[in-house]
């Protein structure tokens, strides 16, 4: 038990949304090793272009080799999970360290992306695609 409050001390936590993507991320000091949903980062994001969007806070401030992240990610598809999880380490690296504030609000880490997908409107197929037009 006594552990476990230890434990917790040590770790930042942050949260991070992008689209339908909630990520839950756990900071510790550490050796570098991330895992996202108990699997290894190269095996959850199989996609070069999105290791590299979950790691890019951590090169950005020179932290890579220095923490261990742990990750809960859910909803939506593997883009909006892996800009989760970015939003979700800059904000748990901030609550780490203050100095890492200035490096990651310049490259443009701390703001999260508000788009959304539009919601279906009826008498359509989708947002906005409709039937097609026949003149005759």
């Amino acid at each position: 038990m006594a552990t476990a409050k230890v434990n917790a001390a040590n770790d930042f936590l942050g949260t991070g949304r992008r689209k339908s993507s909630v990520a839950r991320v756990r900071l510790r000091p550490g050796t570098g090793k991330i895992t996202v949903n108990k699997r290894d980062l190269e095996a959850f994001f199989t996609i070069v272009q999105h290791r590299m969007d979950v790691i890019s806070p951590l090169i950005e401030t020179g932290k890579r080799d220095s923490v261990d992240i742990s990750i809960n990610v859910s909803g939506g598809g593997v883009t909006g999970q892996s800009g989760a999880c970015k939003l979700g380490i800059s904000r748990a690296l901030r609550k780490l360290d203050a100095e890492t504030y200035e490096p990651l609000k310049k490259a443009g880490l701390l703001t999260r992306d508000s788009r959304m997908s539009e919601r279906k409107k009826y008498g359509l197929h989708k947002a906005r695609k409709a039937t097609q037009f026949s003149k005759r």
